[in-house]
């Protein structure tokens, strides 16, 4: 099993240097997405006093030329404090703080899509759209081999993995709940848990969160499972089909209601298996199907086509399609919800290393704002 050198230092040694005492002064760990669209990059600087709120933190700049997002004769970058968590891995009363990127003439740099994500959420904030992010992901070594697997070949089937329990079906737990752990202590809005259908592959839950809040504590949430993966020595891959062949991707199923589809007899009561359901969002998603493709993963599209063939678990990506309970449908419609005639419904078409600003800020331009072109409105 390859695991990274510097797993293998001992952290006794770093602990006694951890507990020693830093004063009035705070370390700040600002965060912020690369110019891949998926890359998390950090850097820290010295606070002489703990930040309150986010106007305490200072604006800082970064070299963007060693992030894929400038050219070297013009590479400072901005990097504006957005969203503040506390620091799991140097502990209070240090913090980690969420950035925008911006360019020199200070406009959004192209992978920064937080910022129009945000005036979207709040054109529909008296509606206030709720979020859930299933993140699944898959436990790699360093050499890119899965986690546990064997060196020279390949685990039993699929079958007994998915939420399974015991040495021969859980591989990694403990990546697992450290990771949880440090998502609680750090606030971010994790909700659960669970191994997935492949073997090394788990998933973690995020939400709800209401409107921008999703993208930041699933971005976030990202960043504490590369750190403490870090620790252990293996790597942390949002890749939407890390194996190929007969093997489960991973994808970032997103829950998404409204405070109107909260309310009981609200929906349609037309909610069966073998009929459309006709919740007017899901509707319009139809009729959008190829534009939120698009949005779905960092590379329009191409990343998806690997994941979303028809099988294993999955929808066609050629085809929409909506059910109640059906896993392999665009579109599951909890069968809660069609009992009660209320709740929320999953798009399971967005790709492990996809954007949440970019898939919640679509869903709501498509069921709230009811934009009907391929194309994004531009708003004034």
């Amino acid at each position: 099993m390859a695991t990274s050198a510097s797993s293998k230092l001992s952290k006794a040694v770093k602990q006694q240097y951890m507990d020693l005492p830093q004063g009035d002064q705070v370390q700040a760990m600002y965060i912020w997405i690369d110019g891949t669209g998926e890359g998390l990059r950090c850097k820290t600087r010295t606070l002489d006093s703990e930040p309150k709120t986010i106007e305490d933190l200072p604006e800082w700049n970064f070299d963007g030329s060693s992030t894929y997002q400038s050219e070297g004769s013009n590479s400072d970058m901005y990097l504006i404090p957005q969203a503040m968590f506390r620091d799991p891995f140097r502990k209070d009363p240090n913090k980690l703080v969420l950035c925008e990127v911006l360019k020199y003439n200070h406009k959004p740099a192209e992978t920064n899509l937080r910022q129009m994500c945000k005036k979207i959420m709040s054109m529909v904030q008296n509606q206030h759209p709720w979020f859930g992010m299933e993140q699944e992901y898959t436990l790699l070594g360093t050499d890119g081999h899965p986690f546990g697997w064997p060196s020279n070949g390949f685990p039993g089937p699929q079958g007994p993995y998915y939420c399974g329990v015991g040495a021969d079906k859980a591989y990694g737990r403990d990546v697992v709940e450290a990771h949880y752990r440090a998502c609680l202590y750090a606030g971010v809005k994790i909700c659960g848990t669970n191994a997935e259908v492949m073997p090394a592959q788990w998933e973690f839950q995020v939400g709800p969160c209401e409107g921008i809040d999703m993208g930041d504590h699933l971005w976030i949430a990202r960043f504490l499972l590369h750190r403490v993966c870090e620790d252990f020595g293996i790597v942390a891959s949002f890749d939407p089909k890390p194996i190929p062949g007969n093997w489960n991707g991973a994808g970032c199923h997103t829950n998404f209601s409204t405070k109107e589809m909260r309310v009981e007899g609200v929906l349609s009561p037309h909610c069966t298996t073998d009929i459309k359901w006709s919740l007017e969002s899901i509707e319009r998603l139809a009729k959008r199907h190829q534009y939120h493709i698009r949005a779905y993963d960092p590379k329009g599209g191409l990343d998806n086509a690997r994941r979303l063939t028809g099988h294993h678990e999955t929808s066609n990506i050629n085809e929409f399609s909506a059910g109640v309970a059906n896993r392999g449908a665009s579109i599951r419609i909890p069968r809660s919800v069609g009992q009660e005639m209320k709740g929320y419904f999953e798009d399971r078409r967005p790709s492990a290393n996809c954007d949440p600003y970019a898939v919640t800020e679509a869903l709501v331009r498509t069921c709230l704002l009811n934009e009907e072109s391929e194309e994004p409105v531009k708003y004034k």
